[in-house]
C-alpha cells in the first residue's frame, strides 16, 4: 500500500474526525500515506425538510460514491447508520471498526431524563425511529423536527430551541463532549438505529488490493452484528421513512441477541411492533438468517395496513 490514498469524507466536525481516525489506522498499520478529500453532500446542504422526504441518508453518501467512481478518492468513510443497505452497483462495504457506544444520548440544560421532561416539553430530533419510541414512552411530549451538523443541534438547544435533543453519544463522545450527555438510554428502552456507533469504509468493488488489506481493520464481531441489523431493513425493505431500531449485541453464552422496534410511517402514536431473536452467528450468512427471523416476526405481527404497501416482502433496497 504503497501509493497515496485519498479518504473522501463530509466536511463536519464529526466526519472529518472520523476520517482522521481511518487516515491513522492506515498509517499505523501500513504505512500508508494517506490524505483526506473534503466534500459537502446534498445531506449537509437540505436542512430545511426531513431525510424522509428528500431522498433519505444516502443523500449523505452519494457525493462521495461519485468521487470514488470517478478515481478522485479510494475509500469513503461513513458513520455507518447513514450508509444505504444496498450500496449501488460497483461499491462494496470493504471494512467496520469496533463499535463506539451505540446508545442514544438524552441532553438536556435543565432536566436530567427522560422521565424528569415536565409535561409538554419540546424534545428535538429529526430521527423518525427516535420519535416512534419517545411517543411510546411519553406520549404527552412534543417532538419537534431538528437538523444539521452536531454542533448546530447543540447550538438550538443552548438558544432555549428545545427542553431535550436526543443524539447518537458515539457522536458525542467522538468530539469530546461526553459531558453533554445527562444519561444514556437502556438499550431496550431506545433501541439504537442499524449499525449506530459504528464506522464503514466503503470502495469500489474492483479495488481489490485495497479491499484486502482493509480486511485487516474489520472488528468481526461488529461486523457480524451489524449485518443482522442491517439484514432487518433489507427484509422490511425499509427507507428513511420507516421508524426501524435495530440493535445486536453479545450475551454471555456467545449467542448473538438481535432487538427490534418498529413504528408506523405516519402515525407515531401506533403501537411498536416488537421482535427479539437469538442465535448462534459465526458467519455472515447466520447473520442475514437472524435479521430475516426478526423481520418476519415483526411483519407476523403487524395488523392490516400497519407496514406501507409493498414492504415486508423482503425485496427493499433502501434505507
Amino acid at each position: 500500500m504503497s501509493a497515496p490514498l485519498l479518504i473522501a469524507t463530509r466536511e463536519s466536525r464529526l466526519a472529518l474526525w472520523q476520517a482522521h481516525h481511518v487516515q491513522a489506522l492506515l498509517t499505523q498499520r501500513f504505512g500508508a500515506q494517506v490524505d483526506l478529500l473534503g466534500m459537502t453532500t446534498r445531506g449537509d446542504q437540505i436542512l430545511d425538510r426531513s431525510l424522509s422526504k428528500v431522498g433519505g441518508k444516502g443523500l449523505f453518501v452519494k457525493e462521495l460514491e461519485t468521487a470514488l467512481e470517478e478515481g478522485r478518492a479510494h475509500l469513503a468513510v461513513h458513520s455507518l447508520k447513514d450508509v444505504p443497505m444496498t450500496l449501488p452497483d460497483g461499491f462494496v462495504l470493504a471494512a467496520v471498526l469496533e463499535r463506539e457506544d451505540p446508545r442514544d444520548a438524552f441532553v438536556s440544560n435543565r432536566y436530567a431524563d427522560l422521565d424528569a421532561l415536565p409535561q409538554g416539553a419540546r424534545v428535538g430530533t429529526s430521527s423518525l425511529r427516535r420519535v416512534a419510541q419517545l411517543v411510546a414512552q411519553r406520549p404527552d411530549l412534543v417532538i419537534e423536527p431538528l437538523r444539521g451538523n452536531l454542533d448546530t443541534r447543540l447550538r438550538k438547544l443552548d438558544e432555549g430551541q428545545f427542553d431535550a435533543i436526543v443524539l447518537a453519544a458515539a457522536g458525542l463522545m467522538r468530539l469530546d463532549l461526553e459531558s453533554r450527555i445527562r444519561t444514556r438510554f437502556d438499550t431496550r428502552r431506545m433501541i439504537p438505529c442499524a449499525g449506530q456507533g459504528a464506522l464503514g469504509i466503503e470502495v469500489r468493488e474492483d479495488a481489490t488490493a485495497l479491499r484486502a488489506q482493509l480486511q485487516q481493520l474489520v472488528h468481526r464481531p461488529t461486523w457480524l452484528a451489524v449485518q443482522a441489523e442491517r439484514s432487518v431493513s433489507r427484509a422490511l425493505g425499509g427507507s428513511c421513512s420507516m421508524p426501524l431500531a435495530a440493535y445486536a449485541q453479545w450475551a454471555d453464552d456467545g449467542a448473538l441477541q438481535l432487538d427490534v422496534a418498529l413504528g408506523h410511517a405516519d402515525d407515531a402514536r401506533q403501537p411498536l411492533l416488537r421482535a427479539s431473536v437469538r442465535a448462534t452467528v459465526a458467519d455472515d450468512a447466520a447473520a442475514e438468517a437472524l435479521g430475516s427471523q426478526a423481520a418476519a416476526e415483526v411483519v407476523r405481527q403487524a395488523p392490516a395496513g400497519y407496514l406501507p404497501a409493498g414492504h415486508g416482502s423482503g425485496q427493499g433496497s433502501g434505507y
